[in-house]
This record gives C-alpha cells, sequence and structure tokens, in this order.
C-alpha cells in the first residue's frame, strides 16, 4: 500500500486465538487481511483465563496468510478467580514485558487494535502513550440491559458501557460490523469503519447435504445465551408435521435449559426431532454446515441485535448453506428470500414453522441453486476483498486517506 507499505499491527486478545470462539475468529480474519496486504500482525492473547485444554494461542501450520502472523502468549490458564482479577489489572504491563521478551519494540509497531471488552485507560495508556500508536478498538456490539442478570446494575453490563464509553473518549478509530454501531460512533466524531464478520470462503467444504426427499436438516451452531430465540425454533421444528431434524452445536440439552430461553416442555415436545451435539472445535462446525439444508437463526428485531452482526451468518452461506432467518441488523442487504435463503416474516412460533415449511417444499434442484447463491452472496465477507481498507485504516484511522462509511458501503 502507498501510505503504508509494510505496516506491523499489534492485536490484543484475550480469547481462544484463532478460532476459539466468535471473538477469537474475527480477529484472526482481520489479521490476516493485514497480513494479506503485506502487513505483519503480532498477536499479545491474554490465555490467564482460558480451560486448560490446549485451545489457545496456536494457528494452524499451512493457513493462507499467516506468514506474517506472530502471537505472544501472556500467561497459561489461571483456575484462581481472584488471581486472575489481579493480572486482569496488569495487563497493560504484562502486555508490555512480554512484547519485550518476543524482540518487538515500539518503534518496530505501526497501529493497534483492541477489542471493546478488553479496553481500559491502563490498556489505552499503554498502547497510546508507552508504543505511541493510534488505537482503534473493535466493537461488535451493544448489549442491553435485559441480557443480564441484574439488568443495568450488572456488574457486567456497567463494564460494557463504561468501555464504550472509553471508546468515544479516548479511541483514535473504531471499527464496527453494522450500520447501527456505525451510526452511533459516527455521531460522536469518532473514525469509524464498518467490517462485517469475515470468512475465508476458500477454507470450506462442498455442500453435501442428503436429499431433501429424506426430510430437511436445520442447524444451529453457537451459544444463544439472551441473543437468540432458541426456544422459538425449536417450537417450530416441534409443530412442523413434516420431517424436519434439527441439530444444536456448541453446547448440550442441560446448558441451553440453563443458559437461553429453551424451556423444558418445548424441548420434551421436540422429542428426538433436535439433537444436542455439544461442544466442538470450528473445523467440525464447518462439517456440520455441509450435511445441512438450512442454518437458523432467529433474533427479536431492534437493540443488540440491530448493533451486532451474527457471524454465523456469512460462515452459512460461504459453506453453502442457506440461512432460515428474519432480518435483522443489515441481514437484508444480503440475504434474499428464495434466492439465497429462506427469510422468516417475524418472531413467533407460527413465523418460523411456515418457514420450516417453505423450505420442506423445495426440490434438490432449487435447494442447489439456493446453495450456489449462498456462496456466491459469501464473497463479499471474505478476508482477501478487505486487506486494503482495513489495513489502511488501522494504519491511521485519522487520516484523511483512510476509509470513511460511504467508502465502506461502496466497497461492500
Amino acid at each position: 500500500m502507498s501510505t503504508c507499505p509494510s505496516p506491523h499491527l499489534l492485536a490484543i486478545s484475550a480469547s481462544r486465538f484463532p478460532q476459539g470462539e466468535a471473538t477469537a475468529n474475527r480477529l484472526f480474519h482481520l489479521a490476516r487481511s493485514v497480513c494479506h496486504a503485506g502487513g505483519r500482525v503480532t498477536v499479545a492473547n491474554d490465555a490467564t483465563a482460558l480451560p486448560s485444554d490446549g485451545s489457545s494461542g496456536t494457528v494452524a501450520a499451512g493457513t493462507p496468510d499467516t506468514a506474517g502472523l506472530a502471537v505472544v502468549t501472556l500467561g497459561g490458564p489461571v483456575p484462581s478467580r481472584v488471581r486472575r482479577l489481579l493480572l486482569r489489572s496488569t495487563r497493560p504491563v504484562r502486555v508490555l514485558v512480554a512484547l519485550r521478551r518476543a524482540g518487538v519494540r515500539p518503534g518496530d509497531l505501526t497501529a493497534t487494535l483492541v477489542p471493546l471488552a478488553l479496553l481500559t485507560v491502563g490498556l489505552w495508556a499503554a498502547l497510546r502513550i508507552a508504543l505511541r500508536c493510534p488505537v482503534t478498538v473493535d466493537v461488535t456490539e451493544r448489549h442491553d440491559p435485559h441480557q443480564f442478570r441484574r439488568g443495568r446494575w450488572d456488574p457486567r453490563f456497567l463494564r460494557h458501557r463504561w468501555a464504550e464509553a472509553l471508546t468515544g473518549w479516548l479511541a483514535d478509530g473504531v471499527v464496527v460490523p453494522s450500520s447501527a454501531l456505525e451510526r452511533r460512533f459516527a455521531a460522536r466524531r469518532v473514525p469509524v469503519l464498518r467490517v462485517p464478520p469475515l470468512v475465508d470462503c476458500a477454507a470450506f467444504p462442498s455442500p453435501q447435504p442428503p436429499s431433501l426427499g429424506t426430510g430437511l436438516r436445520l442447524l444451529y451452531a453457537g451459544t444463544p445465551g439472551a441473543k437468540d430465540l432458541l426456544d422459538v425454533v425449536v417450537a417450530a421444528v416441534a409443530a412442523e408435521p413434516g420431517p424436519v431434524r434439527l441439530v444444536v452445536a456448541g453446547l448440550d440439552a442441560s446448558d441451553a435449559i440453563g443458559g437461553s430461553d429453551l424451556r423444558t416442555g418445548t424441548l420434551a415436545a421436540a422429542g428426538e426431532r433436535v439433537e444436542f451435539a455439544g461442544r466442538m472445535p470450528h473445523r467440525r462446525v464447518l462439517e456440520l454446515l455441509a450435511a445441512s439444508h438450512c442454518s437458523v437463526l432467529v433474533r427479536p428485531p431492534g437493540g443488540y441485535a440491530d448493533a451486532g452482526y451474527p457471524s454465523k451468518v456469512p460462515e452459512a452461506l460461504a459453506a453453502g448453506c442457506p440461512m432460515l432467518a428474519n432480518l435483522t441488523s443489515d441481514l437484508a442487504d444480503t440475504l434474499q428470500d428464495g434466492r439465497n435463503s429462506v427469510v422468516v416474516a417475524g418472531i413467533r412460533t407460527e413465523d418460523v414453522a411456515a418457514a420450516i415449511g417453505r423450505a420442506l417444499t423445495l426440490t434438490d434442484a432449487q435447494w442447489r441453486e439456493l446453495s450456489a447463491a449462498a456462496v456466491a452472496a459469501a464473497d463479499r465477507f471474505d478476508y482477501r476483498r478487505w486487506d486494503e481498507p482495513v489495513t489502511a485504516f488501522l494504519t491511521d484511522p485519522r487520516s484523511p486517506a483512510a476509509p470513511r462509511p460511504a467508502t465502506t458501503r461502496e466497497h461492500a
């Protein structure tokens, strides 16, 4: 790139990098965009709060565009809650020490990227003052009070909104996935770049579900929490008289009952039509997408659903697995009913059941047309298409040459 031929980005993480969860996956593909543009990325990954399953800190050999990607791990998993809190408070110092031990000097770095959940005044000072780099914050969601047990007085909610306020005051730039968040930060005069969840379209296996004559196979992959309306989906599956089966990947039945809106009675009514596959590696999710007819997602409109952008949508499209979903956030820009997806008209059980019924009437040839159109729609989410705007913005978000919202929309 003309403005910075060889940028070096420092990205901060506290996840099972590179593809343990949505946060890690997003950072991984943003980093690959920079590497694809000829830059380098050092990820400082704080693994102290992660489970001891060996899932953090390694990048698969042979993965495209990772030659310039290095991971510096800040310690291993720590079971003690008190010690984790202490380590979290000293994270800025530990980042600087780890970089020095890895041979990364302040003058080597061009820019830094921090997820919203990790932003503190201390970390900002370490990056902006000690390393003398612009600090860009990746804001992927804006939670609502009802998503937390104690509502707006829940410590996690207060910490989330405090980090958002700090972003508006301190950040040199913001990366967001949705137009709602783009408008929010643009109104605060913070340079903003809208980048949807990214994927590697070349990494997905070809779709090979069984014939629709044997029944409709639906997949829900993820952790619904207080975001996705899993109870409505399961109730619709139970109400559908035709042959339909739902696989839930990412949690088991007990986790779903305790950690989502799913009710015991609803699950009992669905019986053997619903299968819980439990937690699994990312590659297994891709295999399930390839074996499914539709990936299902139902969220209430407005609020957090419009602020975020579900990463499962571009993944499903890239896998050739059409979405069966209602339109929240910016999904209407991509999902077209009867062309590359089956759009759900509302969030009631009967709305989802009607969409399932329409999917059941598809012939195998019609489904293949939907699948091919889904793959074509996924191209706009491929990380390679975002290499130049992402790298230019992260390098100097306040530069007049950095991409602006209008450029983002044209690019997408």
